[in-house]
């Protein structure tokens, strides 16, 4: 079946879950039980993507000039977690602030050329109780994918929406963290942002497949309007949890309707590298491909960037050649991890975080010496 002629009947009737002769698939019809169990489909179908189609992208994507910090620790706290996006013009960057080491507030930062960023404040704050207390890293949602594109955060129902990992426990990131929904009508600003009391997405949920069932990880939500998987928005995430008695990170999909409810898809995870981390995936569109920006540690040295690429959003092949940035520098020294990556006026520029001499930080590495 043709993808256009795929992407039609997904539009008129959710049909079971086929495989057809191209690889392509439906997601099924539900029983009366469908929430508490993940979207059945085939992740064993090897991607199709090319020798030519991945060299290309990879050559497209390399930023091998290291511009150096952009986001310094704050009175010795480190900052994490880079998630860039735009409005009106003006460049804004989500990260986290790891305050007092008690836990995670969610703050923002500003640049009119991608080079200078002022921090803003603070949109997500500690609170005295809840799921949440102590506990929130950021990811904007629902920005342009597509590479070179505006970048622009898209409002839906007329709010501005974010994804953030929450928790209740103090100290780094301590087990279980939940993925939460948040939203704001001024996205460039540090105006607080409104909070739902309950997560969208826990380790607990019926759905909850065996490799995220300890604790879930950073998220990359996309508006598909095409519907390519039968939803208008997916999420990719990592979680972790132990699969055939090897705890990992590794990075899965779910889908959703009204960004409230979601619904596990497939089985198990989409990226899986046997050991260590495979985190805090970023999706963009490149022409008729997507390309997953995506950080690996300790299932090689240290940690490191580097990426896949899909043709379906589902089956994804994996880069296997140089990293796209690696400790080099004093400041990246023991870690370069957490993409996130844009391509304005002819300029690649690759925000990760580096942890060196100066701490734990946010860097910059471009396509073109700066």
């Amino acid at each position: 079946m043709a993808l256009l002629e795929r992407r039609n009947f997904l539009k008129g009737m959710a049909a079971s879950a086929t495989a057809f002769g191209t690889g392509a698939f439906i997601p099924p019809l539900f029983a009366d039980d469908e929430s508490s169990r993940p979207i059945e489909v085939d992740l064993t179908i090897p991607s199709d993507v090319s020798d030519n189609e991945i060299n290309t992208i990879y050559r497209e994507i390399q930023t091998p000039y290291k511009y150096g910090i952009v986001l310094p620790q704050e009175d010795g706290d480190p900052v994490d977690s880079p998630n860039i996006f735009r409005v009106g013009g003006v460049w804004y960057m989500l990260y986290l602030r790891f305050l007092n080491k008690t836990g995670y507030v969610a703050k923002i930062a500003k640049s009119d050329d991608l080079l200078k960023w002022e921090p803003l404040g603070v949109v997500v704050p500690f609170r005295e109780s809840g799921w949440d207390a102590w506990q929130c890293s950021p990811s904007a949602a629902l920005v342009d994918y597509r590479w070179g594109g505006s970048y622009a955060i898209e409002p839906f129902n007329g709010k501005y929406w974010f994804t953030y990992i929450g928790g209740e426990g103090k100290g780094y990131e301590p087990d279980p963290l939940k993925i939460g929904l948040a939203y704001t009508d001024d996205p460039g600003s540090a105006k607080l942002w409104k909070r739902f009391d309950k997560p969208i997405m826990s380790p607990s949920d019926p759905d909850a497949r065996e490799f995220e069932k300890t604790t879930m990880y950073k998220t990359s939500v996309i508006w598909d309007r095409d519907k390519s998987l039968g939803y208008q928005f997916v999420c990719f995430y990592n979680g972790k949890g132990s699969v055939e008695g090897k705890t990992a990170e590794r990075i899965g999909i779910a889908v959703s309707n009204d960004l409230k409810s979601w619904r596990r898809y497939g089985n198990g995870p989409v990226i899986d590298n046997g050991s260590g981390i495979s985190g805090d995936p970023q999706i963009v569109r490149m022409g008729d491909l997507w390309v997953m920006f995506y950080f690996g540690a300790f299932w090689k040295p240290k940690a490191f960037e580097t990426f896949a690429v899909s043709r379906d959003l589902v089956h994804w092949r994996k880069w296997d050649g140089p990293h796209l940035v690696e400790p080099s520098e004093p400041f990246d020294q023991t870690f370069a991890h957490k993409p996130w990556v844009v391509k304005h006026d002819g300029v690649v520029y690759h925000f990760y975080n580096a942890v060196g001499d100066q701490g734990r930080c946010i860097a910059l590495a471009t396509s073109k010496k700066l």
